[in-house]
């Protein structure tokens, strides 16, 4: 029976990374997802997802006057679609979220969302809230705050590495503008007023650089 994902997480968890995995699973055995993005994400390019260690694919982009009930029927009378995988979910309105619902019951297809829970000032997402609501199946997934504990959520901050506190709910950035952070940690930044500690880039040895990444193992074929 087919269900609707919510995995969840902070930012830097991989969630883009287990997503296109999810998708490369079910193309290596001769199935076919299909791919949403939020066209508002062009960080990497419109229609593009990507992950931070160099896995991407194209996607149908969608805004939020699309229907995702109706764009994966469409679809799915060209040729047959095995599952759906949505990324940057917390960008879905409330209407898209029963939309999915509605893949999942009327078409029978698994819908795997993958997003942010909360935004920079600690509140939740639209499209997260309904997610959270009625998906049939929540999972976190984990990263680590630099104090050394699990990060459930992201803080805004400037050029300095203080908190921002106003402004727009949705500003696309990446590890230059946002950090995963504890609930304690967020606390003493944002409401604190502490300088938060940047994620310094990762050096690859060299050996790395003159390969190609490799896509790791995943558990989400449906």
């Amino acid at each position: 029976m087919a269900k609707l994902y919510f995995n969840y997480s902070a930012m830097n968890a991989g969630k883009t990374t287990v997503l296109l995995q999810s998708a490369h699973n079910y193309r290596e055995r001769g199935m076919t997802p299909m791919l949403f993005t939020p066209k508002l994400d062009d960080r990497f390019g419109i229609g593009v997802i990507k992950s931070r260690i160099g896995l991407e694919s194209v996607a149908t982009i969608f805004t939020n006057e699309d229907d995702l009930y109706e764009a994966t029927r469409a679809q799915l009378e060209a040729k047959n679609i095995h599952c759906v995988l949505v990324d940057e979910a917390q960008f879905l309105s409330r209407d898209q979220v029963f939309q999915l619902g509605e893949v999942v019951d009327r078409l029978n297809i698994p819908v795997l969302c993958f997003g942010l829970r909360t935004d920079f000032q600690g509140e939740l997402f639209e499209g997260s809230t309904h997610l959270l609501a009625w998906a049939d199946e929540l999972t976190e997934l984990k990263t680590i705050c630099h104090t050394g504990r699990k990060a459930t959520m992201v803080v805004r901050v400037d050029d300095k590495g203080y908190a921002l506190k106003e402004g727009a709910q949705v500003d696309i950035g990446g590890n230059e503008k946002y950090v995963s952070v504890s609930r304690a940690e967020f606390k003493k930044v944002f409401f604190g007023g502490r300088k938060i500690k940047f994620i310094e880039p990762v050096e690859r040895p060299a050996s790395d650089e003159e390969s190609t990444p490799t896509e790791p193992d995943s558990k989400n074929l449906l």
